[in-house]
């Protein structure tokens, strides 16, 4: 566990609990909360008879009934061959993913930037992450991924709609990595949490969901970014299965089952469906639009590489501070948070990930003229000395 890095997100909530009144861009959530049906759905399940006992280790079947009709409408999968899995959240899909397929001293390939809890979890698991840094835009390089594969790896990861960066990965790019799996005897592991967050033009696309591409892909989803679910910790997979009787083990060790009452507010949530969720991401899209016209202000000081899908953006910082020293003095001394590029596999150059899925669009303004004032107080003033 030393190995293992210490999680950004505590630290930034110390900061900001030591500096009240910080606008928070740090963590990764969303501003609204459930739809009705989800709440509406407790006091039912309340009512039932073994609404306190336990229950199957994969999910209740009313809920993975609905999430496999949800799969097949949204996604395409051909679930004949596959299974789907109810998690405690995203991170314990993918947690059950590299217990399930890599032994002790494995590799598992991530792309940098990374998510931090991915890296976390492989080490916990005991085994090696080979990161491959993506291009300047933050796009998968595949022949950088082909050439860091060795005898010990055993999974390749991706994540899109990205988080960190935002980016979202092409169909060609994905379909190229799942078939690289493919011939190599790989899994390929696929997080699309943020599958309904894209603008634009951008398309989500979801790889294991290709003819053939099932019987070596995990595909990871979760409620709680599109749904406002994230304190009820409801995340999916879909996994061959071949897979089963692994994540059976895992599962059932860690965790037993989901948490029912949550499983009854993911029913009701999933029956207000997609339309729900496109509504808020509308909002957001609007959200972002002012983001990237404020971050525009400040393009002397950083880029911002078009981000496509998420909410995030990931900025590459001019500057010779730290990330780590930058993100806490911009807490500090100009009450706006963002979580420093380091954590996300970032060692060289400055960068900054800004979340605004928070943000209401009346508190935009506010919380990006901090991060626009700070950025041109502490940074433009070093650039200026420099000159």
């Amino acid at each position: 566990m030393d190995a293992v890095q210490a999680p950004i997100i505590p630290i930034l909530g110390e900061w900001i609990r030591q500096t009240p009144g910080t606008i928070s861009l740090g963590q990764g959530m969303v501003a609204y909360g459930p739809p009705p049906e989800a709440l509406d759905a407790i006091p039912q399940f309340l009512s039932s008879s073994d609404a306190h006992g336990y229950g199957p280790v994969e999910g209740m079947p009313a809920l993975v009934g609905a999430l496999e009709a949800k799969l097949t409408r949204e996604n395409g999968f051909d679930l004949s061959s596959s299974r789907v899995v109810v998690t405690a959240g995203g991170n314990m899909a993918f947690m059950n993913a590299v217990l399930a397929v890599a032994d002790l001293g494995d590799e598992v390939i991530l792309q940098t930037p990374f998510y931090f809890n991915h890296e976390m979890a492989i080490v916990m698991a005991g085994c090696r992450a080979v990161a491959v840094p993506t291009d300047d835009r933050y796009q998968l390089q595949v022949d950088r991924i082909r050439d860091a594969i060795t005898p010990r790896t055993r999974a390749i990861v991706t994540i899109s709609p990205n988080n960190p960066s935002g980016a979202v990965y092409s169909v060609e790019d994905l379909a190229a990595v799942n078939q690289l799996c493919a011939e190599r005897g790989l899994w390929h592991i696929h997080d699309e949490v943020y599958e309904y967050f894209t603008y634009g033009e951008a398309r989500h696309v979801s790889p294991g969901a290709a003819p053939g591409a099932a019987a070596h892909t995990i595909s990871l989803f979760s409620l709680s970014k599109a749904y406002g679910f994230a304190s009820w910790r409801i995340g999916y997979m879909v996994i061959p299965e071949t897979l089963w009787l692994a994540v059976n083990k895992i599962q059932d060790t860690i965790l037993i089952c989901p948490p029912h009452v949550s499983q009854a507010a993911a029913i009701g949530a999933l029956s207000a469906g997609r339309p729900y969720c496109d509504r808020h991401v509308r909002t957001i899209a609007a959200v972002r639009d002012l983001v990237l016209a404020r971050l525009a202000e400040v393009s002397d000081l950083c880029e911002a590489p078009s981000a496509d899908g998420a909410f995030y953006c990931l900025l590459r910082v001019h500057t010779a501070m730290s990330a780590m020293t930058l993100a806490e003095r911009l807490t500090r001394e100009h009450r706006v948070a963002t979580a420093p590029g380091t954590a996300f596999g970032l060692e060289k150059g400055c960068y900054l990930r800004v979340s605004y899925g928070a943000l209401a669009p009346e508190t935009v303004e506010q919380g990006m003229g901090r991060l626009v004032t700070g950025l041109q107080t502490l940074v433009g003033r070093e650039s200026r000395g420099r000159t």
